[in-house]
């Protein structure tokens, strides 16, 4: 083969790489709805917030949660060992709302993380059947715990989840963000969580999960997964191992999170949990080749062909690859309220994305412990 035959096979097999995204999401799309329904009368949500040193967000997650009046709730907050203002912000909501409870978290014990020991924790302060764990950061709809609460009951699963609308205040976070929905909806077959419980297919946003009380022990709650800093995939799966129904549903228009804020946070936010998801030793060279492959080569053979010769055929495929990319990120922009800078810029935030699992999976090899609000937990 010559030079220009083989820029023809390449262009072509980042086409096909470009073009399997692009067909799952049209695909996963129908699985993926907001939810419509509202929770039965007569029941009732317990929404529970971990809050480490969260006096900057805490106010605005329980204005936002207890303006939902179409549901019986209670809003409990386990203050986890912070040294900030949050116990005493949430000390004065609770005495003018009754139902917004301060509970202090109990010492951390060895083998655990931080999250899953104060969510474990709520769970057995929790009053009512149905628990909402959400992150101090989500703001909630007005309708939201109903209509999250209603879908959970509707589908008969034992756990569901919703990923937010994502907000983004600086190019890193609009670059690297909305990697999720791109990994979510452009690699994962969503037929699979509604019609098998096999571990594989499970699947959250830790921001923003619901429980049915007698699933969640069933499976074994947080403790099956205490020392997990990625609720989203391990706290799914532990229900699926126990043969318990999960669901996915778009919560985009019932709540917001701001997850990180600016490049530190970002880089420091995707690493802390990247192990326990892509970035292993036989998962990461996969990821790599499929959306180095799929998400940045169109795009770079595509700049190349403007300025050096591609054979026709290359170009051609490079081009329709290149629009397949854009196609897909500015659709996913427009469908879920995300920064179009970002979505053009899309091939740079699929590097970034990917050197942050690459530098991950390094630090895990080479023994460092993963850091976030000030603790440590020791690699693997």
């Amino acid at each position: 083969m010559n030079a220009g035959d083989w820029g023809t096979m390449l262009a072509t097999a980042a086409l096909a790489l470009a073009l399997l995204p692009l067909a799952m999401t049209v695909l996963n799309l129908p699985f993926y709805r907001s939810p419509r329904g509202r929770l039965s009368a007569g029941q009732g949500v317990s929404v529970l917030i971990p809050a480490r040193n969260e006096e900057a967000t805490i106010a605005g997650a329980l204005d936002a949660a207890l303006a939902n009046r179409d549901v019986t709730l209670e809003v409990v907050v386990l203050d986890d060992h912070s040294t900030d203002r949050t116990a005493e912000i949430v000390r004065a909501y609770a005495a003018r709302d009754a139902r917004v409870r301060l509970e202090s978290a109990p010492p951390l014990p060895p083998g655990w993380s931080g999250k899953q020991h104060a969510c474990h924790a709520l769970a057995g302060l929790a009053r009512h059947d149905i628990l909402l764990f959400q992150d101090a950061d989500v703001r909630l709809a007005p309708d939201a715990v109903g209509r999250a609460a209603g879908f959970l009951a509707e589908s008969g699963a034992g756990l569901a989840s919703g990923f937010p609308r994502q907000e983004t205040g600086t190019l890193a976070e609009a670059l690297v963000v909305p990697q999720i929905h791109t990994l979510l909806l452009g690699y994962l077959p969503m037929a699979g969580l509604r019609f098998t419980r096999h571990p594989g297919f499970g699947a959250a946003c830790g921001q923003f999960i619901l429980v049915r009380r007698d699933a969640y022990e069933r499976a074994g709650g947080h403790a099956a997964i205490q020392r997990s800093l990625h609720d989203g995939v391990t706290l799914p799966r532990a229900f699926r191992r126990a043969g318990i129904a999960t669901r996915l549903f778009d919560a985009t228009d019932l709540a917001t999170c701001r997850m990180y804020r600016g490049f530190a946070e970002v880089w420091n936010g995707f690493s802390k949990n990247a192990t326990e998801g892509m970035a292993t030793p036989v998962a990461l060279p996969v990821w790599t080749v499929l959306l180095a492959g799929g998400h940045i080569l169109p795009c770079l053979l595509l700049a190349a062909g403007l300025v050096w010769p591609l054979p026709t055929p290359a170009f051609n495929a490079a081009a329709a690859g290149a629009l397949a990319v854009v196609a897909l990120r500015l659709g996913q922009a427009l469908r879920f309220r995300q920064s179009v800078v970002g979505a053009l810029l899309h091939p740079a935030g699929v590097a970034i994305m990917l050197a942050i699992q690459w530098s991950a999976l390094l630090r895990a090899r080479r023994g460092r412990p993963a850091t976030w609000r000030g603790r440590a937990y020791p690699s693997g």
